[in-house]
């Protein structure tokens, strides 16, 4: 994993932040290793109820883009298309 920040809007509660970054360093697992596909959707699904809208998953997956390389979208569809446990994009 490389040194940098994650895209973090400072009005979400330190719970919601947890959520947000445990989920991004999933994504940024499931490029560097492998990850459990199925902990990965989960992770996704509490980033879904922080990051609501469309907009916003956008807006914050094209800054963790540009920070990291990763996109939250490739790495999302390559793991509804695995049928392995675990994967890396």
């Amino acid at each position: 994993m490389k040194n940098y920040s994650y895209p973090i809007d400072p009005d979400w509660s330190t719970r919601e932040i947890v959520k947000v970054t445990q989920f991004l360093a999933l994504v940024e697992l499931a490029n560097e290793a492998r990850v459990n596909r199925e902990k990965l959707q989960c992770a996704y699904q509490e980033f879904k109820e922080v990051v609501k809208s469309i907009g916003e998953e956008k807006r914050l997956g094209k800054q963790f883009e540009q920070v990291s390389g990763y996109s939250i979208y490739q790495t999302m569809q390559a793991a509804k298309l695995s049928n392995r446990k675990e994967f890396s994009v």
